[in-house]
């Protein structure tokens, strides 16, 4: 048994000396692009691998540039402070299945179609983790119809964080299918002449989302939604009976909109510590814009600790109530309800009763 064991260890010099190579050359290591110019950057395109990052110095580039299949992949502004500028085209960027990704300190502008892209290439191939998007300037994009400052589509484990848009066609942020994801410290502004269906929205079987310390001016129509409506065949994961589930929205500012939040189709929410200021019709939408066999009524929503200042000249009506909507599973708790131009006439109409509510003081 003893030789026997010994027989197995004897290995070829040669062999050896090939094998001890080989380890210490390890995996390939991972490659830094530095562009310089619209054509270096096509070049670095077409020689990324996985693990590399794509530094771009400062300049003006074109849109459409496509990423697919990477992972591990950085790309940034070599100087933060100078940002490289991906202006036109249909989009700025399209991710598709790339992994662990890192986009950041970017400027795009004045595409037709939209911002930044990133998707999972089909709902059946599974969610795609780890994005990073960071200090992104988005502006005028659409200028009118579904076209997104950022798009979504099946990722998991995403952040967004100090990102500026301004002006858009469709959504400012539109995730379908996402989970685990954090947006925060973005300012996100309305423009003239941009049709701005919604700011952020949750939908497609979104759930885990949390939008927080951010502000939005004038962001359409519905500022925020958490929820929306989808074809079925784009849900993800497929088959999933809800538009959004356990969505927080908290310590947000939000200027303007016909109301601060529409919650359309999404089965269970925080919204707290919010500061709402001057909505021009209701102070929130309860909808359910995608129903049928299975899909549960918009419910279970907590509205609370908010600050909320309107006019009663512009909001007669708090909340707009549709139908398979159970608008009596909400709770509303300790919010500061002030119309500015008839504080006597402060008190909200809501569908339950409101604990520890204050009525017509500007501040608590």
């Amino acid at each position: 048994m003893l030789r026997f064991a010994l027989a197995r260890v004897c290995v070829p010099t040669g062999l050896l000396a090939l094998t001890g190579l080989l380890a210490l050359a390890g995996p390939a290591a991972a490659g830094t692009h530095e562009v310089r110019g619209a054509a270096e950057l096509k070049a670095a395109l077409s020689e990324l691998a996985d693990g590399d990052t794509l530094r771009i110095h400062p300049g003006d580039y074109p849109g459409g540039n496509f990423v697919a299949n990477l992972g591990n992949l950085t790309v940034e502004a070599a100087d933060p402070a100078n940002p490289p500028h991906f202006r036109g085209g249909s989009q700025g960027w399209h991710f598709s299945r790339c992994a662990q990704l890192t986009v950041r300190n970017l400027r795009i502008s004045g595409q037709s179609g939209n911002g930044i892209n990133l998707d999972d290439a089909a709902p059946e191939r599974g969610a795609v983790p780890g994005i990073t998007l960071e200090n992104l300037h988005i502006s005028d994009i659409g200028p009118v119809g579904n076209f997104d400052a950022i798009k979504c589509s099946g990722l998991t484990g995403l952040t967004i964080r100090g990102c500026q848009i301004s002006g858009w066609g469709g959504q400012a942020i539109d995730l379908v299918g996402c989970q685990k994801v954090r947006i925060s410290n973005c300012r996100i502004v309305g423009k003239p002449g941009f049709s701005q269906h919604t700011g952020p929205q949750f939908k497609g079987g979104c759930e885990d989302v949390t939008l927080e310390n951010c502000e939005l001016i004038e962001a359409g129509p519905r500022p925020i939604q958490a929820g929306g409506s989808t074809g079925l065949e784009f849900f993800r994961p497929l088959g999933a009976k809800f538009e959004a589930r356990r969505i927080v929205i908290r310590n947000n500012r939000i200027d303007g909109g016909q109301c601060a939040c529409a919650f359309t189709g999404v089965d269970g929410a925080e919204f707290s510590g919010n500061t709402i200021t001057r909505p021009t019709k209701w102070i929130f939408r309860i909808l359910a814009e995608t129903t049928g066999d299975g899909f549960a009524p918009t419910r279970n929503v907590r509205i609370t600790n908010n600050t909320i200042t309107f006019r009663r000249a512009e909001v007669t009506t708090e909340l707009n109530i549709g139908p398979h909507t159970a608008p009596e599973s909400f709770v509303f708790a300790d919010n500061l309800w002030y119309a500015e131009d008839r504080p006597d006439a402060s008190k909200p109409s809501l569908p339950v009763i409101e604990i520890g509510g204050i009525h017509g003081r500007p501040q608590r």
